[in-house]
């Protein structure tokens, strides 16, 4: 019982709002005080008109009673009526009890002096009066002729058991009239309460709201990256008060953290600064170095076989160096936002002529195409949506074992272009899939040994960041043998423009 009971307070709809809670406590605690004052109230006056009506019953005595004597018993109707009324309130009852048994009963009516029987007690009734104390002292009763009575039982002369009593009707009719006229009064103080304190409560939490819809403001920023503008503080009020404090503090925080978005995007701007200037300088060295090499590989005279091999690593080596060199410039550009060209891409097209590359570098793998009917058409860069691709299929080739099934489909919406690259292989290590599209992340032991010390983990990168250009997303869904990645791109989407 005690278990349901606790389920159903928990399951009561409670304010989730501060000021929702403020307003529903207030009102609560003073439902408690009225219902502590009406039950208060209502339980003395009960009590008070109780005593009275004892004291009125002990001033008449059991003269009444007494009188019934020789007056009307319970099965006379139309007997002789010689019970003393005088003095008696209209309702009194009066009983003789002679070993038990009920021998005489009298009752007062309104409008006469006389007394009657309006209904004969029954058998419940005699055992009812039977059973009251004779204590002198007044005891509520319930008789089925004839209400709530209060009775006195008191021993008469004879050895007999005269019992006086008055209705508690008007007793109760003055109770009910009470609980009415508290349950109005109350009920229009709640209503009143209520409405008067949600709107203090709302006024008094004016500056907390304006904290909160300012932590609100910046906590929808990007703050990832980027320059960042932190929104105007939170106005301060008192800081005597709770509420001041709390937005000082938050203001106070604001500045430390404005400061320190400040810093960081200088220290961005100076990295992407330096790795463009650096990848530009190189570009040029890197070059030289292999074209050298190249040609010294073209000397027609003999060469030891082991100046050939050096100048095979070398060439090899300073060419590995070179993408890696237009990939970090790549990447320096699309950070600082250069423009990509716009103009209508088939990409039902660049997933043919990728997969057609990937399954000529992968013999070993399992290479399969899901296309629409349709083509597929999006604007932006071709050249860098290729290299998005050819990453994707590189990165599944390059990472899973041989005879992988590696399936890529193309789909559209409407508005967007959906292209996935789904293999069956061991899938991405759980401690990089959170970092998977960030710069130089790189999962070794899931590298095939021929190719060791290949990539520089810049592919993923620069299919998030050209995606992003684009205006679109890419994600990442993984678990042991299942591994998807999705491409996201507008369908005439709003890549960065050269022209504009």
């Amino acid at each position: 019982m005690r278990a349901r009971l606790r389920e159903a307070v928990r399951r009561l709809p409670r304010p989730r709002t501060l000021r929702a809670r403020l307003t529903a406590g207030l009102v609560l605690l003073l439902a408690l005080s009225c219902a502590a004052v009406g039950v208060a109230a209502v339980v003395e006056l009960n009590g008070f008109l109780t005593g009275r009506l004892d004291q009125q019953l002990r001033d008449v005595g059991p003269r009444f009673a007494a009188s019934l004597e020789h007056g009307v018993k319970p099965s006379d109707h139309d007997g002789d009526e010689h019970a003393d009324t005088r003095k008696q309130s209209f309702g009194t009852f009066g009983a003789r009890l002679v070993g038990g048994r009920v021998t005489n009963v009298g009752l007062v009516h309104p409008g006469s002096d006389s007394t009657d029987l309006s209904a004969p007690l029954n058998a419940g009734d005699e055992r009812t009066l039977a059973a009251v104390p004779v204590d002198g002292r007044g005891h509520s009763v319930c008789l089925s002729s004839l209400g709530e009575y209060r009775l006195v039982a008191s021993s008469g002369m004879d050895g007999d058991v005269l019992i006086t009593g008055l209705p508690l009707e008007p007793v109760d009719a003055a109770v009910h009239r009470l609980e009415l006229v508290a349950a109005v009064v109350f009920g229009a103080a709640l209503a009143v309460t209520g409405v008067a304190g949600a709107l203090w409560v709302r006024w008094s939490l004016r500056p907390l709201s304006r904290v909160a819809a300012t932590a609100t403001r910046v906590s929808e920023l990007p703050l990832a990256s980027g320059e960042v503008a932190l929104p105007p503080r939170a106005p301060e009020s008192d800081p005597r008060s709770e509420v001041g404090r709390v937005a000082g503090a938050f203001n106070r925080m604001l500045g430390h953290v404005e400061d320190a978005l400040t810093k960081r995007h200088a220290s961005e701007e100076r990295l992407r600064s330096f790795a463009a200037d650096a990848s530009h300088e190189l570009r040029t060295p890197v070059a030289s170095v292999r074209g050298h090499a190249e040609l010294a590989l073209l000397h027609p005279g003999p060469v030891p076989p082991e100046v050939t091999r050096a100048l095979e690593r070398i060439a090899a080596e300073s060419g590995r160096m070179g993408e890696m060199v237009d990939d970090l410039l790549l990447l320096a550009r699309l950070d600082a936002g250069r423009p990509l060209e716009r103009r209508p891409v088939d990409l039902t097209r660049l997933v043919l002529d990728a997969v057609t590359d990937a399954r000529a570098a992968g013999p070993g793998h399992g290479w399969t195409m899901e296309l629409p009917e349709e083509p597929v058409t999006v604007t932006g860069d071709g050249y860098r949506l290729h290299q998005v691709l050819a990453n994707l299929l590189a990165n599944a080739r390059l990472h899973t074992p041989v005879g992988t099934k590696v399936t890529v489909s193309l789909e559209t919406d409407g508005t967007e272009a959906v292209l996935t690259v789904h293999d069956d292989g061991p899938g991405v290590p759980a401690e990089i899939q959170s970092g998977v599209f960030e710069r130089f992340t790189r999962a070794e032991h899931r590298r095939r040994p021929e190719h060791r010390g290949g990539g520089a983990g810049l592919g993923l990168s620069i299919v998030a960041a050209v995606t992003e250009a684009h205006g679109g997303s890419v994600s990442l869904e993984c678990r042991p043998g299942a591994t998807t990645f999705t491409v996201r791109l507008p369908v005439g989407g709003p890549g960065r423009s050269s022209n504009e």
